[in-house]
């Protein structure tokens, strides 16, 4: 019996392998929170927790990142934070573990961040926590982190979520919170911000911690500007036009080249 999946009129179908994979569907078109939410949803959270938006919608760090960043990260001189860990769920249990990807980065961090990041240290200086490396049975590591709860332990995102994070959306007039509103949201923000401001693909790709630059294209082509309007300045400003400027009088006539010379009286 013929396979007519796997073969076509005796040869191999190029189409089924497994190197093959079906093209993914269109991507649903990512909306960004207003800046108006932003600060609205920051202010829900009280002083505690507020540090995790400017971290989310001003560095671009996943939750988890957020929640695993411990003060040694942040070069406050070149303004830079080095994304190492992040604190994750495996077996019910928190762990520490490499950020997504295992890819760590190195993000900008904008000095209105930086003061945030020093007034929040002020009010809730950095707290020791130690926790396994990977799984409940991994290597123990502490590390100075910047978000810990009222019991002085590491934040938990499922409690994070349901009890701090639902809550300041509502009081924030979100509408009825949906998986859109998740914290990633302050990521699709971060990329809205930078994109509009004309940074490319490829740095926020790694900013975000992306593996796949295509990714991030596919995810966020629609929040680049249009660019005609940029590429006509840009060439504008090379090819200045600068009106000749001609003697008085009349131009003297161009002659042809056929006409052959001017017929004698």
């Amino acid at each position: 019996m013929i396979d007519h999946v796997a073969r076509i009129d005796g040869l191999p179908n190029p189409g089924v392998g497994h190197a093959v994979t079906r093209p993914r569907g269109e991507y649903p078109k990512v909306v960004p929170w207003s800046a108006e939410r932003v600060h609205a949803v920051r202010a829900e959270l009280g002083e505690r927790y507020q540090l995790t938006v400017n971290l989310g919608a001003g560095c671009g760090l996943r939750q988890g990142e957020v929640f695993g960043l411990c003060v040694d990260q942040v070069n406050f001189a070149d303004r830079v934070v080095r994304i190492i860990r992040q604190v994750k769920i495996v077996r019910s249990r928190l762990v520490f573990g490499p950020p997504k990807h295992g890819k760590t980065r190195e993000v900008p961090v904008p000095d209105n961040i930086a003061r945030a990041i020093r007034a929040h240290t002020e009010q809730f200086p950095p707290l020791a926590v130690t926790l396994p490396w990977e799984h409940p049975e991994g290597e123990l590591v502490t590390a100075r982190l910047l978000m810990w709860t009222r019991e002085g332990a590491a934040l938990n995102r499922n409690y994070f979520n349901h009890f701090l994070w639902k809550p300041a959306l509502r009081q924030a007039g979100v509408p009825e919170p949906k998986r859109a509103e998740g914290f990633h949201a302050l990521r699709h923000f971060y990329a809205s911000v930078l994109l509009d401001a004309g940074e490319s693909i490829k740095a926020l790709a790694e900013y975000l911690g992306h593996a796949d630059p295509g990714f991030t294209l596919r995810t966020y082509t629609h929040f680049m500007p249009a660019s005609s309007e940029r590429t006509r300045r840009a060439v504008d400003s090379v090819f200045q036009l600068v009106e000749p400027t001609h003697a008085e009088g009349p131009e003297p006539a161009l002659e042809d080249e056929d006409s052959g010379p001017p017929p004698t009286a």
